[in-house]
């Protein structure tokens, strides 16, 4: 990760760098949940992949 200095001692962190930590912690909990291995259809579901010809948003993006 990188972690630019700033006056006073704090850190800027890199929120791309904490997004794929926050997925990798996403899949990681789904494989612990499964009872079997995950499907490469789960592990896009997980990682809220789409498919470029579907244009229907991860259930997560809707906006009432």
């Amino acid at each position: 990760m990188n972690v630019a200095p700033v006056r006073g001692g704090t850190a800027v962190q890199d929120h791309v760098a904490l997004a794929e930590i926050e997925l990798c912690g996403e899949l990681i909990i789904a494989a612990s949940a499964a009872a079997e291995r995950l499907s490469f259809d789960r592990i896009d579901e997980v990682l809220r992949v789409s498919d470029p010809q579907d244009p229907t948003p991860h259930p997560e993006d809707w906006r009432p």
